[in-house]
Formats: C-alpha cells, structure tokens, sequence
C-alpha cells in the first residue's frame, strides 16, 4: 500500500486533533457533574485558588528566565542560520510543556470535588471510573498537545529534524523547572503538615484544624499534576525526536527504511487510537479490584497497540521482523517496569508490608527496610531495560549468527523501542492523574466532614493513587534512559559531524576515542555520574526548608490563634500556601543552573570527548537513584497506609508514629528528588547535542 510522506503527515495529525477533541469533551463532561454542597465547594475553591496562584507566579518566574534564553540561543547561533529555528522550537517546547501541566492541574481541581460528591452515594466502581474520566482529560491532552506540536515542527522544518533540536531543551527545561518548583511546593507541604499534624498533635491527615492542609491538596495538584504532566510531554517530544534524529542522522538506515524518520510520529498516533480503545476496557467488575479495572484499561491498550505495529511495520517498514521485535520489546519493557513497581509499593505484596512490620522497632528500621526496597527495586528494573536494549539492538541490527549486528541500525533499533514504549502513555498518564484526583477527593471528603461512607470509598481510592503515581514515575524514568540512549548516539553522530563531516567513519573514528585509557573519559564518567547525587542534594534540601517554614508556621497559628485544635478557632490556610509558594520558587534556581551550566562547562572546556563521557555518566547513575527514590519512597507511604487500615497497631499506635517518619523521608524522594532526574536526564542530553557544533568549534581541548 503506497503512502505518501504528506498523507502520513495528514493522519499524525489528525490523530493529535482527535486526541484534544476527546480531552475537550471530557472536560465538559466532568464540569456538568454535581460539585457538592456549599462547604465542599469553599475548600475545592481554596485548593483551586492557591495552584493556580503558584503555577501563575511559577510559569512568570520560569517564561521571564525562558525569553532571556531564546534571545541567547537566537544570538549564539545566528552566524549559523539556525538560530531562528532553534529559538522558535524552544519557546514552543518550553511553552507545550507548561501548558499541558497548566490543563491537566486546571481539570483535576475540579474533578477532585466532584469525585468527592460522587462518593457520597458509596459507590466505588462509578466513583473510580469517574475520577479515571478525569484523568484521561490529562493524558489525552498531554499526547494530543506533543504530537500536535512534533508533526508541526516537523513540516515547518521541511523535514530537518536538526532543527527540531530547540523544541527538545525547550521542553526539557520547562518539565525541569515544572517538576522541581511543583515537587519542592507539594513535597514541603505534605511533609510539614503530616510532622505538625500526626506526629506532634495526633490530629488525622487532612483535618481542617491544620493550617497546613490547604496547601497540602493544592500541593498534590502543582506537583502531580501540573508538574507530571509538563515531565511526561516532554519526555513525549524527546523520546520521539531521538529517534527520529538516529533515522535522520544514519543514511544507512533511511536508505533501508524510506519512512524512518516519521515512523516514531505514526506509532504516537497509533498509540492515541489504542488508548481511545484501552479506556473503554477501564471498568470494575463485580467483587473485582480498583487496581486491576486501571490494568485491564492497560493491558488492553497494549495489545491494540501491538496489533497496530504489526500493520505500521508491514506498509511502512517492509515488513521488517527487526523494526517489529524493537518495538514490542519496548512494550514488554513497559509491562515489566509496571509490574516491578507494583509488586515494589503495593501493599499486597511482601516488600510493603515488610516495611510497616518494621515500623514496629521504631523509624530507624522504618527508614532501612524502606531503602532496602528501593536498592531492590532498582536491581529488577535495571535488568529489564538492559535486556530490551540488547534485543532491540540485535534485532534491527542484525546481519546474522557469524557477524556482530550493524550498529547503525541497531542504534535505531533502540530508538523505535524507546519510540513505542509512547504507545501507551495517554493511558499511563490518565492512571497517574487518577492519583491526585482521588487524593484530594478524600482530602475535601475528611474536610467537609463527610459520612462514613463516603470515606470508604475516596479511602481505598486514594491508598490504589499511590501505586498508579509510583507506577507512572517507573515508566517515566525506564522511557527516559531508553530515550536518552538514543539521544546519546544522536549526539555522537552529531558530534562527528561537527567535527569531520557526515558518514560512519566520522563517526568511528570519534566513538573510538571513548576508551578508559583517556583521561577526559574517565573524567567526564565521574562527573556525569555525580551530577544526579549534587543535582538531588539541593532538591532534598529544598523540601527540607519549606517543611520546615510549614512547620513553624502551623506551630505559631496554633499558639496565636485561639481555639484552632478545639474547633473554635480558624485557622488562615493562605499563609501557609504563600509561605510554601514562595519557598519553592526560590529554590528554584540553583538545581536548574546545575542542569544547564554542567553539560555546556564540561564541553567547553575538556571538549566533546568528556562531553560524551558525562551523558553516559548520567544516564548510568541517574537511573538506579531515581528508582530507588521513587519506588522506595511509594513503599513507604504505602507501608503507613497499611497500618492505617490496622495492623501492627493501626492509627495513633508507635508503629505509625515510626511509618509517617518513614512516609516524610519518601515524601521528599518519590515525588521531588527521584522524579526530577528524568528532566535532568533529558535537559544535559539536549543541550549538549544542541551546543555540539560551538563546542567542537570553541573547546579547549579539541578532539584528538
């Protein structure tokens, strides 16, 4: 079947228009649903209010930092006549990604009241679908709003996916700023008002006497929405640009494959269809789980998926078994990444439930059984994506049992598994926003002091949000080391380039220089594999002080304020949300300027061999520490939910006193730190491939 390049052009983006046409109906269908009584409706208003007061001072603060960065890129490669197209794509990049966090926070503001409504008539198979129906708002708007914006680019370009490089840090940067600013807001928060509320006062989670818990539901909206979504679109855009610019870059493989370079942008439009499809199958049978109705949503999108890169492959890529195997390896990467994290956090399963055993001897065992499972967790993990990089690699490369595969198209291989793993993110991302949606619904439920039965659904409800939230950061961080090994590859053929010219032996004779018998390798090794540790330490830091602010805060409300824990007295929620607002902005700065300024000091000065050193510096450590955060952190909180329902004392008991102790350690790992080094990732990758040619041209130490 004969297709042409501007009628595939045509369905990608129709696909991308069907994906925000779906969001946008979604969202008037959630809006028309009953919102509550009139206190429910004054405590989802305070939440509203202060996220959309933090993302407005946020996004004012990151777009003044943002214009004074395009005008530098537009000035630094103006001689080379990219850098209209270079400045164009980053505020488009940087913008893309501020907005999908801006639509998928809006949403769940307002479905997080109205889930808590729904919950009143005690029905918990209607209530998590509808709290599910919120969250594809997100997750289709999150794919919609990337493809729409890659297909764009990619035709305003004619084509040269070279150009494309500043829609790349331009979306990079924003998640950056989006995850740090969102998890140092919601992390400071959360873990301020549980040690001053449960720990000091004995007072429950969400308790309208704390001053603190506004912020802490305005928290889960900045952090796991706003801040999730900006992260996933640009992880959207990057994993399909780098491969994209492997197909680009490596003649071999366009002569080979003439549909290569658009061929990631036809699975992303795939990969809309099989989540339209997937959410249907979203449904709680009778005595059925929570968890299990989000799977069969997955699983069926999954199996659409790879039915549908079987077709793609046969009229696109001649049928190629390579192209096929690389790309459901990337699914079945994904379906492990999701099955390790589950088994890793949730509460039915060993490593949860050892952690609140612990919890039993006090918090320091609490905090060792916790980071055990996170050491654990990254070891599994770790070997899953190994083992799709070999197969991927093989399968494409491949030129039979007697001779080692061709590494230009098994370099490509990698890039379409990282390519597909896209199949499925409009349905991991609307499990994710399940998360906070539900989060806050229990939040305004405890608040608003609704009946029992209406916590007892909004209760299991919240603890399953964990898991989708942990689940979520998994894939994140697995599609974000399979993307940036593509990415490290699209930089060493750009590297070569810039240095010698096209063709595979530039290419050789630059990767031959990454040998351990160089200095600046081992170099540029240590200093990439440092940079996640530094990078993280100012994040934990940063949580540590604004915590510190609610804390302090809440105690002077408590003693200045009369009759705030008798109920007589209210408490003034605004301080505290503007206290944790400007906090985080504040700490804003550094960890960005870390992220920039490492990659382009290292190429300038020890030259693109370090350079290339430190991205896989990165990448090698920054995985296993952001599974360890993310995934032990998510084990922690679980591990004190489970006692919550009752064990090992349940609430009040010592052992909970010990599990929250463990809970705000993980607060600042699972939703801070650990997530903000998939940006940090893809920000040192892009910038670098972005810089390549000034650096080859200006280093200090040229290649040899």
């Amino acid at each position: 079947m004969g297709i042409s390049t501007t009628q595939l052009e045509l369905l990608i983006f129709l696909a991308a228009a069907l994906a925000l046409v779906y969001a946008a109906l979604q969202t008037v269908l959630v809006l028309r649903q009953d919102d509550g009584d009139e206190k429910m409706r004054g405590i989802a208003q305070a939440i509203r209010e202060g996220a959309v007061a933090f993302l407005r001072r946020e996004y004012t603060v990151v777009f003044a930092v943002a214009a004074v960065l395009a005008v530098v890129i537009a000035l630094a490669f103006g001689i080379t006549g990219v850098g209209t197209p270079y400045a164009v794509g980053f505020v488009f990049g940087a913008a893309g990604s501020a907005l999908a966090g801006a639509v998928g926070m809006l949403v769940s503001v307002r479905a997080n009241v109205r889930t808590a409504a729904k919950a009143r008539g005690g029905d918990l198979a209607g209530t998590m679908r509808f709290a599910f129906q919120g969250g594809t708002v997100t997750g289709l708007s999150v794919a919609g709003l990337a493809l729409l914006e890659l297909i764009g680019f990619y035709v305003l370009f004619q084509g040269n996916v070279l150009n494309m490089i500043g829609l790349l840090f331009g979306a990079s940067l924003m998640s950056l700023f989006a995850r740090v600013g969102g998890g140092i807001y919601t992390k400071g928060a959360d873990v301020g008002t549980d040690l001053i509320g449960k720990v000091e006062t004995g007072i429950p989670e969400d308790d309208p006497r704390n001053p603190g818990v506004i912020a802490d539901n305005v928290g889960d909206n900045v952090g796991d929405c706003a801040g999730m979504a900006a992260d996933l679109f640009e992880t959207y855009v990057v994993t399909a640009v780098s491969a994209m610019l492997l197909a680009y870059l490596i003649s071999s493989v366009t002569t080979l494959f003439p549909n290569a370079i658009l061929f990631p942008l036809v699975i992303c439009g795939w990969a809309i269809v099989a989540t339209l499809i997937g959410i249907v199958f979203v449904r709680m049978r009778p005595g059925g789980s929570i968890m299990g109705a989000l799977y069969q949503g997955l699983a069926a999108t999954t199996i659409v998926g790879v039915v549908g890169l079987y077709v793609l492959n046969y009229y696109l890529m001649n049928g190629n078994s390579g192209i096929f195997i690389a790309a459901v390896v990337g699914l079945v990467v994904m379906v492990l990444i999701v099955l390790a994290t589950d088994y890793y956090t949730n509460a039915r399963f060993s490593p949860t439930r050892h952690i609140a055993e612990s919890a039993q001897a006090g918090a320091g065992t609490t905090v060792i059984a916790g980071l055990g499972v996170g050491l654990e967790a990254s070891w599994i993990k770790g070997l899953s994506i190994v083992g799709g990089v070999l197969i991927a690699y093989t399968a494409v490369g491949w030129n039979g049992w007697t001779t080692a595969p061709d590494p230009s198209l098994g370099l490509y291989g990698i890039g379409i598994a990282a390519a597909s793993m896209l199949a499925v993110t409009g349905m991991i991302i609307s499990i994710d926003a399940f998360g906070p949606i539900t989060d806050n619904a229990g939040g305004i439920a405890e608040m608003a002091g609704l009946p029992k039965e209406a916590r007892d659904v909004t209760d299991p409800l919240d603890a399953v949000g964990n898991t989708t939230k942990a689940v979520t950061k998994g894939y994140a961080v697995g599609s974000a080391v399979l993307a940036a090994l593509a990415l490290f590859a699209a930089y060493t053929f750009a590297a070569a380039r810039a240095w010698k010219g096209t063709g595979l032996l530039n290419w050789n004779l630059f990767t031959s220089q990454l040998t351990l018998n160089q200095p600046l390798v081992v170099a540029g090794l240590i200093v990439g594999a440092l940079l996640p540790f530094f990078f993280t330490s100012f994040l934990m830091n940063a949580v540590g002080v604004a915590a510190q602010a609610i804390v302090f805060e809440v105690r002077r409300q408590f003693k200045e304020i009369g009759g705030i824990l008798e109920g007589t007295g209210k408490p003034d929620y605004g301080r505290c949300v503007d206290i944790v607002t400007l906090t985080a902005i504040q700490q804003l700065a550094v960890p960005a300027l870390i992220a920039v300024a490492t990659p382009l000091a290292v190429g300038f000065l020890l030259g693109p061999v370090a350079l290339a050193a430190l991205l896989l510096g990165v990448i090698l450590s920054g995985f296993p520490l952001a599974i360890l955060m993310t995934t032990g952190g998510a084990a922690w909180d679980n591990g004190k939910k489970y006692i919550e329902l009752g064990h090992f004392g349940g609430k009040h008991s010592e052992a909970h006193k010990a599990a929250v102790v463990g809970d705000t350690v993980g607060d600042a790992t699972k939703d801070t730190a650990g997530p903000a080094i998939n940006p940090l990732i893809k920000v040192v990758n892009t910038i670098s491939i972005l810089f390549i040619a000034l650096i080859v041209a200006h280093s200090l130490i040229p290649i040899p």
